[in-house]
């Protein structure tokens, strides 16, 4: 009788196993779903950048001209090498002006010999003339032929001094270290630069670039204003190349021009830019990533939370009681690629939704977990 129970006990514990199981299964199925929200950021003093394009030029491009007419004799460099400040570059055949300057000694050496006859035949007739022995018209003369000599000398070292300075200008040097371009005349061209100067190449100062580009009127102004109460600092802009650079490189604002150009309605800025490795080349272009303002206060959140329909901008917001809640939101600028500033519709101490956005609606009930918007 005893084992005779046995079957009907365990009938009897497993018909009141069954509803239990059941139950969590129930429970399981309605569990809230679980959504990552975060607060939004609160950072001091956030700088605001725009993007303009730009274009770099060497500090310095110096043509280098001939000034005389003459043979090409020689080039002295490699094109498109560097050169340093004093070398000859190029010479053009002197011996026209070398003749010139030899005539110019001469002639002032007449004039010096002339002069000193003056001196001394005026400084007699002025003796004389205190014996009566000559006419004061006679001394007058004597004293014009000296102011005459001297004239005579001083044309004559000036004609001198053009002489050797033409000749001078026969030897091309670079002002300056720098890369020179390749040279537009052959050797043995007769070249014709008096009339008009003659361009034989290009010398850049490519120490130090140049970057020139323009910003609408009205916001230079407010960018100018900004610097001037020290809350924007442009000794450091950076600078986005297309080129494959091995560095990187900023700029330090060095000049605005004095007028609105009226065509475009824009101003000119410069920033210069050091070039220690000489990878950049007068002609490139850049973007110029510009500090326009600093926002004392901003709210940010994740710029991938923020939806976009008809209304405008949006983030879904989690209430106090865990129900999701359309909420319509301004935008700013976007700050470190990921973080965009809202301006308004959000509070500090909101949880927005950071994840699977698509899977969310107005009124529905989450379980919210709290992640940390600073670490996408």
């Amino acid at each position: 009788m005893k084992n005779a129970y046995i079957p009907a006990l365990a009938a009897i514990t497993l018909a009141l196993a069954l509803p239990s199981c059941h139950k969590s299964d129930k429970e399981e199925d309605t569990a809230l779903p679980r959504i990552m929200v975060s607060t939004p950021v609160i950072e001091d003093s956030v700088v605001i950048y725009r993007q303009y394009p730009g274009a770099i030029t060497a500090n310095r491009e110096v043509p280098l001209v001939c000034l005389v007419n003459g043979t090409l004799l020689q080039k002295n460099y490699e094109s498109g090498g560097r050169v340093k400040q004093g070398d000859v570059l190029f010479r053009i055949d002197d011996h026209t002006y070398r003749d010139a300057v030899v005539q110019a000694e001469a002639a002032l050496a007449t004039a010096k010999a002339n002069l000193e006859y003056a001196k001394t035949h005026y400084a007699a007739m002025a003796e004389a003339l205190k014996g009566d022995a000559v006419s004061e018209m006679e001394v007058e003369q004597a004293k014009s032929t000296l102011a005459t000599s001297e004239a005579a000398v001083k044309n004559a070292a000036a004609t001198l001094s053009t002489a050797r300075t033409r000749l001078g200008y026969c030897t091309i040097t670079a002002p300056f270290d720098g890369m020179v371009s390749t040279n537009l005349f052959s050797d043995g061209a007769y070249i014709s630069g008096e009339g008009s100067p003659a361009t034989l190449a290009t010398i850049f100062d490519d120490n130090t670039m140049t970057v020139t580009f323009a910003i609408d009127d009205a916001a230079a102004d407010e960018i100018l204003e900004e610097v001037k109460e020290g809350k924007l600092d442009l000794t450091a802009i950076p600078l986005i190349f297309d080129a494959d650079l091995t560095h990187s490189y900023t700029g330090n604002f060095s000049y605005v021009a004095p007028k609105v150009n009226t065509s475009t309605g824009t101003l000119e800025f410069q920033a210069a830019i050091q070039n220690p490795y000489k990878e950049l080349r007068s002609g490139m272009y850049v973007a110029v990533k510009l500090p326009v303002s600093n926002d004392a206060q901003a709210l940010l959140v994740r710029d991938a939370s923020i939806g976009a329909d008809q209304l405008g901008k949006y983030v879904y917001v989690v209430n106090d009681s865990n129900k999701v809640v359309y909420t319509p939101i301004t935008t700013g600028d976007l700050v470190s690629d990921s973080m965009r500033i809202v301006t308004k519709g959000l509070q500090p101490s909101d949880k927005y939704v950071t994840e699977a956005l698509l899977k969310v609606r107005s009124g529905m009930e989450v379980t919210p977990i709290s992640s940390d918007s600073t670490k996408h």
